[in-house]
């Protein structure tokens, strides 16, 4: 190829916009799609609704919602159970949301760490990272133990009640942290919940000084985790890696063990995305 033919095939290199296209929200957006998206997503953090339930609660008439539905459910991202007469999550999301986890080195570099981490402890060990204020489980290796956590992948969570959560808190730059507090509500789960900002704010430095988060009890009577953080080549947090499990087998007394397990699997994660740890 001579250099006019490849200033040729470079001019032809595709964009992902049509070239000189202002970026306008209202002029870019469908809002039949938006508004798809939207019941999608609503009917995603709380499976198993009925159709009038879905358009009440969105404020939709039950004509459009049923639209959406059965057009997502033709691609199988959503199914309908004609018997209890409710609404589901399809499978076809679930292959979509694995599409994601794949292509992020994240996810696949940590997937033996979460395994040994589960030997070393014999305890559920997560992986997890921050999505709009929220914690998002990114993978799970299980223990083989009855009792067990259970956090399946693209499951979200509170920050100020989660291991992984109060990990990623600890690091964050002021304003970050500070539009999350503002932006979601610190609701008490349990009678061990920490809501008040002050001590809060003691909690996460102490997570800081030591290098690892604990939730005792926190989001879920008579479970707790242990987590620390995982950091990107900016020495950013982009990740937490914890252990979790019944207090009956995590007592207060076994926390220290614990914790060099896990900060030890967080610096290997950090060493494998070719991170820089604290």
């Amino acid at each position: 190829m001579n250099d006019h033919e490849n200033q040729g095939e470079i001019g032809r290199r595709a964009r992902g916009r049509p070239r000189g296209w202002a970026d306008k929200t209202a002029q870019n957006t469908i809002k039949s799609l938006d508004r798809a998206m939207e019941i999608f997503e609503h009917l995603s953090e709380a499976q198993g609704k009925a159709l009038t339930t879905i358009a009440s609660e969105m404020g939709q008439s039950p004509a459009t919602v049923y639209r959406v539905l059965v057009t997502l459910e033709q691609r199988d991202l959503v199914e309908f159970d004609p018997v209890e007469q409710i609404w589901h999550i399809g499978p076809k999301a679930f292959v979509i949301g694995a599409r994601f986890l794949r292509r992020t080195s994240l996810v696949e570099r940590a997937r033996p760490i979460l395994r040994k981490l589960m030997v070393d402890t014999g305890e559920t060990a997560n992986l997890g990272s921050e999505r709009g204020g929220m914690v998002l489980f990114l993978s799970q290796i299980e223990t083989h133990s009855n009792i067990r956590a259970f956090f399946p992948p693209g499951t979200l969570s509170p920050m100020h009640s989660s291991g992984i959560g109060k990990a990623l808190l600890a690091h964050m730059d002021v304003d970050h942290l500070a539009q999350v507090l503002q932006t979601h509500p610190r609701e008490a789960f349990t009678t061990f919940t920490v809501t008040d900002p002050d001590e809060l704010a003691q909690n996460l430095e102490a997570t800081r000084a030591r290098g690892f988060a604990i939730d005792s009890e926190e989001k879920n009577l008579g479970m707790r985790c242990i987590a620390a953080p995982v950091f990107d080549a900016n020495g950013d947090a982009v990740a937490g890696i914890s252990v979790s499990g019944p207090t009956s087998r995590m007592a207060q007394s076994d926390v220290d063990r614990l914790s060099v397990s896990v900060m030890a699997a967080a610096r290997d994660l950090t060493y494998a995305i070719g991170g820089t740890a604290r």
